[in-house]
């Protein structure tokens, strides 16, 4: 059974992106549906030239608010968001029109793979899954005045097209992010432990850390909170320390993630950098190589880095090793790094310098 797709998204003077993301994602699409906040440059004649509908909409200070509009203009049978800066490499495409012809027709949400901060070489150091692809007419709310989302339930299937992110050099979102918090917050919002999260992760994003710090402890502390983002915290938690100099509570933070959870390979590299830091090469190289047992469990929903898994352990393996006089490992890590990569800095400074050796 072929179903049909609705491409809803929400733009504001993104002449510049527009085009990309509807030219990549134009083909999988039966209906596209612009909700423009207050377009000034020709975002919306580039929509129209591509056949959407185009809908001018009231900014509020609220993406979910927006995002709930474009959506209830769908007619199709599932909905699909994208953003302005997004792309769909022609592979990914072509898997979206495939999914389309097999796709049960139960099911309620999609999981796509979410690729960001790419790499020189195309490739992402960042990836996650989100909710995609979304049923109409299903009573789904996006929920958050900032980084939305949709809690998954009913018939959730995982869908292999990546939509990669790609956004625009010097375009940093922070302060408008903190401002529609902090108005929320003054105009009496009652956040939930999502929206604590994203805001902590805003103020620590701004380097205000000391603003940061008791927000993730809170996120850290709320059982309700979702397993990931306590996990996250953690992380983000222990940087914010570290950015005060502040190592012990650094470490803390870390290890209070366990808790939560079998280790990740995240936290495994930041506590072997702490350590590396420090220069108490063995207990770096513990935790590095206790990094490199770590498996990616991409469906967790956690943001993963994929260096963490592989390259990046490697290359620190390799630095502890040499301060520890072991040229054998040193040069064993340094081999094993080029599976992942062998056209970055580190890989190359280091071939050239065991070239040297006799």
């Amino acid at each position: 059974m072929l179903i049909t797709l609705s491409l809803c998204m929400i733009v504001k003077n993104e002449e510049k992106h527009l085009g990309r993301v509807l030219a990549s994602a134009a083909p999988a699409a039966d209906e596209i549906i612009i909700a423009d906040t207050g377009s000034s440059d020709r975002t919306k004649d580039i929509a129209r030239a591509w056949g959407a509908r185009v809908f001018d909409v009231p900014w509020n200070d609220s993406f979910s608010d927006a995002r709930n509009f474009s959506f209830s203009k769908a007619s199709m049978d599932y909905c699909m968001w994208l953003d302005a800066d997004d792309f769909l490499p022609p592979d990914s495409c072509r898997a979206l029109m495939d999914l389309k012809e097999t796709m049960p027709p139960q099911t309620h949400i999609v999981m796509l793979p979410y690729a960001c901060g790419m790499e020189e070489n195309g490739t992402p150091s960042l990836i996650y899954y989100r909710e995609r692809i979304i049923k109409n007419h299903a009573g789904f709310i996006w929920c958050g005045p900032v980084h939305e989302c949709i809690a998954p339930r009913g018939n959730i299937i995982y869908g292999s097209a990546v939509i990669e992110h790609h956004p625009q050099a010097g375009r940093d979102h922070t302060m408008r992010n903190l401002g529609i918090y902090e108005k929320a917050i003054k105009n009496g919002a009652d956040l939930g432990p999502r929206d604590h999260f994203y805001y902590a992760r805003e103020l620590m994003a701004a380097g205000r850390f000391e603003a940061a710090i008791p927000r993730f402890i809170q996120v850290i502390y709320t059982p309700q909170a979702w397993k990931e983002n306590r996990i996250e915290a953690c992380k983000n938690l222990a940087e914010c320390f570290l950015a005060q100099q502040q190592t012990g509570e650094a470490l803390e933070a870390l290890f209070k993630s366990f808790a939560f959870d079998t280790p990740r390979a995240e936290i495994l590299c930041l506590l072997g950098d702490i350590f590396r830091e420090m220069e108490d090469y063995p207990q770096a190289i513990y935790w590095y190589r206790r990094a490199l047992e770590c498996k990616e469990d991409p469906k967790s929903g956690a943001f993963i880095q994929k260096d963490c898994y592989g390259y990046y352990p490697c290359v620190c393996l390799c630095l502890c090793c040499h301060a520890c006089n072991d040229l054998e490992n040193a040069w064993r890590y340094h081999k094993k790094s080029g599976q992942w990569h062998t056209d970055t800095p580190e890989y190359l400074h280091n071939e050239a310098y065991f070239q040297t050796l006799p």
